[in-house]
C-alpha cells in the first residue's frame, strides 16, 4: 500500500504516520525528518536546508525530489510505504507520479489531516523537543514531570526554532499557499480522504484504520 499524508505544520502527521507505518506494516517516510538528520551532522544538503527551514520556508524542490526518489528506491519500500512531507506542490506530486509508472506503481490513498490555523498555533509553540533521545512535549497539553527536563534521559528539552511563534505563522501562510493546488490535484483523481485533525489522537487513527481497511478490502 502506497499511501501519502498531508496536513499543515502541527496537524499531527508525525504521530499518525508512526502508528499507521507500526499497524499496517509499510516504512514511515519523512522528509523533514532526513532533513534534520543531515542538518545535526551537518552535511552539504543539511546546511543548504536549514537557510530555508529555520526560516519557515519550504526545500527547494530538487532537492527535495531528489533525496525522496532516492529513499523510495530502498528495498524496504518495495511493498509499500508512507510519505510524511512529501509531495508538498503539484509540480513535486507530478515527479513522483512519474518516478512511480516508470516502475509500473501508483499512490493508493492520499490522507488529509484537517486543522484550522489557531490550533495549529497553540499546538506547535508549546512543543518542546530532547534532541538526546528525540521524545517530545508540550507545556500544555504533555508536560515534563519536572519542567525543562526530559522524563526519559534526563536531558534538557527545549523549543525548536521551527517551532517559535514567528516562524509557525509563515509556515502556516506557505502551506497554505502552495498545498491548496495538491489538494485539489488529488481531489480530482479522487484520491483524498479528509481527516478531521482537532480529534484527540487515537480518534484519529480509528478514522485513519477503517479507511484503510475498507481500501485494503477493495484490493
Amino acid at each position: 500500500m502506497k499511501i501519502v499524508l498531508l496536513g499543515p505544520p502541527g496537524a499531527g502527521k508525525g504521530t499518525q504516520a508512526k502508528l499507521i507505518s507500526k499497524g499496517f506494516s509499510i516504512p514511515h517516510i519523512s522528509t523533514g525528518d532526513i532533513f534534520r538528520k543531515n542538518i545535526s551532522e551537518e552535511t552539504p544538503l543539511g546546511v543548504e536546508a536549514k537557510k530555508f527551514i529555520d526560516k519557515g520556508l519550504l526545500v527547494p524542490d530538487e532537492v527535495t525530489i531528489d533525496i525522496t526518489k532516492d529513499r523510495l528506491s530502498r528495498d524496504d519500500c518495495k511493498s509499500g510505504f508512507l510519505l510524511d512531507g512529501f509531495p508538498r506542490t503539484v509540480f513535486q506530486a507530478e515527479c513522483l507520479d512519474d518516478f512511480l509508472k516508470n516502475r509500473e506503481e501508483d499512490i493508493d490513498s492520499v490522507l488529509l489531516i484537517g486543522v484550522p490555523p489557531e490550533f495549529i498555533l497553540e499546538r506547535m509553540t508549546g512543543r518542546r523537543v530532547c534532541l538526546n533521545c528525540g521524545s517530545s512535549y508540550h507545556i500544555g497539553f504533555n508536560p515534563p514531570k519536572v519542567a525543562g527536563i526530559c522524563d526519559v534521559c534526563g536531558s534538557e528539552i527545549i523549543q525548536r526554532d521551527d517551532d517559535k511563534e514567528t516562524t509557525v505563522k509563515e509556515r502556516i501562510d506557505v502551506y497554505e499557499k502552495s498545498t491548496q493546488p495538491l489538494i485539489d490535484y488529488y481531489d480530482k483523481v479522487d484520491k483524498l480522504f479528509t481527516l478531521d485533525g482537532t480529534k484527540s489522537i487515537e480518534e484519529v487513527f480509528e478514522d485513519v484504520s477503517k479507511h484503510l481497511a475498507q481500501f485494503q478490502v477493495k484490493k
